[in-house]
């Protein structure tokens, strides 16, 4: 779970990418799970250069290719990933898109764009083009609340493209998302990492029914992901599981989808298998139609359709 803000800068040129041709995907769609939140990075920083205020340094581990991904994921049944753009990259997709290109039908994208860009919907749709089926949203309550103009065209936007706004949000941008959505009722939102409830210590009642009001918009949807840094942060994460069994209840498990946050979750003691594992094995009061939308279903209608 990254939560570096972006620093503002307009580089569109090198955001978008070389291509306007269209992704070629898989004559058909594989049957395995799909992991809904991974980043990807190269120790490549000569065709690839980091963006203004990041170091190699930052990068930690030093770089996770979709190979390293592959090795843990594999063995899993999962044959489908959401890549979300890396913030060592800001504004520059073009690794997250090579990566698409050279996995057809294997990577679907998040992107992050520059909201005060004039034509920011017109990058958003250039995107599209290549994949691309969301843009990822730095969210807390500060910059949630100020969100001007050029946020409100990513939103309408998206809702009339058919992407998603994808919010790394704190959960006291939770009132300021419910004040977005109820301007934006259409656009399709996804909020990563349970709203990061429980990062900081146990998540209060208050923050948790913030984020099931949420469910009465139709199109928000819930990341159940990034296990290893919230509530006691230790496998086998059981203690997630009320949080879990409540967001079900409240939006459905077509709503949720499963993610693991690699390379995140596969370090400092964690380990790929125990994050899939809490959905697919250990959780009895999910019906196995729950765990079909959770560890594909959702996702692929968000993301791979």
């Amino acid at each position: 779970m990254h939560s570096s803000s972006p620093n503002r800068r307009h580089f569109l040129a090198t955001a978008l990418g070389a291509s306007l041709t269209a992704p070629s995907f898989a004559a058909s769609a594989p049957s395995g799970f799909i992991d809904a939140h991974v980043h990807v990075w190269t120790p490549d920083t000569t065709s690839y250069p980091l963006a203004a205020g990041f170091t190699v340094g930052n990068m930690a581990p030093p770089s996770f290719t979709p190979e390293k991904l592959f090795a843990h994921c594999k063995p899993q049944s999962v044959d489908r990933i959401v890549l979300i753009q890396m913030s060592f990259y800001q504004f520059d997709n073009r690794y997250m898109l090579d990566v698409m290109a050279a996995h057809p039908g294997v990577f679907a994208g998040v992107a992050i764009v520059d909201e005060s860009l004039s034509d920011v919907t017109n990058a958003m749709k250039f995107l599209a083009k290549q994949g691309v089926r969301g843009f990822r949203v730095y969210t807390s309550r500060k910059n949630a609340e100020s969100w001007a103009e050029g946020m409100r065209a990513m939103w309408r936007c998206a809702a009339d493209e058919g992407l998603a706004i994808c919010l790394l949000a704190d959960p006291d941008a939770l009132p300021a998302i419910h004040n977005m959505c109820t301007e934006f009722p259409k656009t399709r939102v996804v909020i990563d990492h349970f709203a990061r409830l429980g990062m900081k210590g146990e998540a209060s009642s208050e923050d948790v029914n913030r984020l099931c009001r949420l469910a009465d918009f139709p199109h928000v949807y819930v990341k159940t992901s990034a296990f290893y840094a919230l509530g006691a942060k230790k496998a086998p994460y059981l203690d997630m599981a009320p949080l879990i069994r409540q967001l079900r209840d409240v939006y459905g498990a077509d709503r949720l989808m499963w993610a693991s946050d690699c390379p995140y979750q596969v370090e400092d003691g964690h380990n790929y298998a125990d994050s899939i594992s809490l959905i697919r094995d250990r959780l009895d009061f999910l019906t196995e139609e729950d765990k079909a939308s959770m560890l594909r279903g959702t996702a692929e209608k968000l993301f791979f359709s």
